[in-house]
């Protein structure tokens, strides 16, 4: 589902420009796909990188793009890749002024370098650290937190969760996982965070117990995505604020999950 914050229609047939103009971009537009942070990236999470001349034309990914599970480096008829510490990142979305790309979770947390190339153009390379985690939680809009109930309904002001509900909060940045995710690859199946992983769940800034995160993993079938089954505490406040702590980095404040009390 989450998927669906990435989509657009393609524009297809875009012309080069005359004269050919390098890709521009800094280090304060390469961010977490999830909330927009720049400086918040992590081994196997969704990044976006926003600038200028980044691509010749738009395009999403789409199931015709994936061949035997494998993600690809290059979309639509653009010449547009991306590169971390030298290795090609896989794309979701290009676009003159966008890209989402995965960063490759073959990676270990430390220094990095991006650059984005296009038609034999290189933009500027970016330094920047890759962090063991960058959680991050998709937001519905500016203030709430993507999640759905077990059936797949958004949960909403006007469909809100309930304590002792079960919702599934849609993340990325969340670390290593068990068996560990292959480069390029889409996980078919679930795949825990690692024996260890210290993942609080904060409501109001208080951590919910731990035995009510039921699930933290990766999310099948969508590569770089994570999703967290949760089963709100009898003493979940209405309307929480909502926070992911893991490996001492920590999502934004202000994002709320809706809640209504009995």
């Amino acid at each position: 589902m989450p998927l669906a914050l990435l989509s657009v229609q393609w524009l297809l047939g875009a012309d080069p420009p005359s004269p050919r103009v390098a890709p521009f971009y800094d280090a304060a537009s390469i961010v977490n796909a999830a909330d927009n942070q720049s400086g918040a990236l992590a081994p196997n999470t969704i990044g976006t990188i926003y600038g200028t001349n980044l691509s010749y034309s738009t395009a999403v990914l789409t199931g015709n793009d994936v061949a035997g599970g494998v993600l690809p480096t290059v979309l639509g008829t653009d010449e547009t890749q991306v590169f971390i510490n030298n290795i090609p990142a896989n794309l979701y979305y290009v676009s003159p002024t966008q890209i989402n790309f995965l960063v490759p979770p073959n990676l270990s947390p430390g220094p990095a370098t991006v650059a984005v190339f296009v038609d034999g153009l290189y933009g500027p390379l970016i330094s920047l650290t890759l962090t063991a985690a960058a959680p991050g939680l998709f937001q519905l809009d500016a203030t709430h937190a993507v999640a759905t109930f077990p059936d797949g309904s958004v949960l909403t002001s006007a469909s809100p969760a309930a304590p002792g509900n079960i919702v599934i909060l849609w993340a990325t940045g969340l670390g290593p996982v068990t068996p560990a995710a292959d480069y390029s690859e889409i996980p078919t199946a679930a795949a825990p965070l690692v024996a260890g992983a210290n993942l609080s769940i904060l409501l109001n800034g208080s951590p919910v117990p731990a035995g009510a995160i039921l699930y933290a993993g990766v999310a099948p079938g969508f590569a770089g995505l994570y999703q967290i089954n949760l089963m709100l505490p009898a003493s979940t406040p209405a309307n929480p604020e909502i926070r992911l702590s893991l490996d001492g980095q920590i999502s934004i404040p202000q994002i709320y999950l809706p809640v209504m009390l009995n």
